[in-house]
């Protein structure tokens, strides 16, 4: 597919990040700012604030709606120190993207800053994080959505870490159950997507302090099982890296935060409008990037083939 050309038959999806909802001065009393919410809260007032601008988020999910996707994903940090009312913002905030079916999103670090009780944290978007056939009260990792062609394969790296840290874990279970899915929906012949928040290649993957931490055993799976396209975030920038797979290079996208104005040296605002078509074997998958323009709207910046991965 060309630079530029849209396939009106491809299933198309929005992958948006990192849109850290506002935090209010209600959300957090004084005596939950205890241990690493200090840190986070003194960051959101002092400088977060001015560049995670609620009217960008309008303006973005207004753009996405005006290219009306098939799907939505959202790979993380919604929230900004894991307090109570995020969680409530958040949830209702995912509602209004749309149907709960419609919409696939996956926990980030500042969605597990520390810990808290799930009916009051990440319980609040269950609907959200629950795969095909899987009990109402039910959210575990990984989980799998099958949607037109594509399988979306939901990770969580999200685990509270200490003062200054923001690395993720994936765990021996994960990445055991990842290679089972990945296996799976390869012999169904579905487009696999694996959706998680820290990038496990590229720009921040090696990172100690911010990184995947267990990135290698994640590296391994894809390169045995293949994917088609892995989506993360957490560095709010826009970046093309390659995994290694069994019959060529993964892609693995990231975007900018979905909140940020084009301030203090921050990436401006940006979402990914993929576009899978073909089959098994032949997918032919491309990455329109929408970016925040001078005057507030959204437009695009780049029009980016991914080449398969078999």
């Amino acid at each position: 597919m060309a630079d530029g050309d849209v396939n009106p038959q491809a299933y198309a999806f929005a992958h948006l990040t990192d849109p850290h909802l506002p935090l209010r001065p209600g959300d957090a009393p004084p005596w939950m700012l205890l241990g690493k919410r200090i840190t986070g809260y003194l960051s959101w007032t002092g400088n977060r604030r001015h560049i995670h601008r609620p009217e960008v988020l309008d303006a973005l999910i207004e753009d996405i709606r005006a290219q009306a996707p098939d799907h939505v994903a959202v790979t993380g940090d919604l929230a900004n120190i894991s307090v109570a009312g995020e969680f409530a913002r958040a949830g209702d905030w995912l509602s209004a993207l749309g149907p709960a079916a419609e919409v696939t999103a996956v926990p980030g670090n500042h969605d597990a800053y520390a810990r808290i009780a799930g009916e009051k944290g990440l319980d609040r978007w269950a609907a959200n994080m629950r795969g095909d056939g899987a009990p109402d009260a039910a959210v575990r990792f990984p989980f799998l959505r099958r949607r037109g062609p594509v399988a979306f394969i939901g990770l969580s790296t999200a685990q509270p870490t200490a003062p200054l840290m923001a690395h993720g874990t994936l765990g021996e279970d994960q990445i055991a159950a990842l290679d089972r899915l990945l296996a799976e929906t390869a012999e169904e012949g579905l487009c696999r997507v694996v959706m998680l928040h820290h990038p496990p290649a590229g720009k921040g993957a090696a990172d100690w302090r911010k990184g995947l931490k267990d990135r290698d055993a994640f590296a391994r799976v894809i390169a045995e099982r293949g994917a088609e396209l892995v989506l993360h975030g957490h560095i709010h920038h826009w970046v093309l890296s390659w995994l290694a797979g069994p019959g060529g290079p993964v892609p693995v996208l990231s975007a900018a935060s979905a909140s940020a104005a084009d301030v203090r040296g921050a990436e401006p605002a940006n979402w990914n409008l993929v576009r899978v078509a073909g089959g098994p074997g032949a997918w032919r998958i491309s990455a329109e990037t929408r970016r925040l323009t001078g005057d507030g709207e959204f437009a695009e910046l780049r029009c980016t083939d991914l080449a398969p991965s078999a």
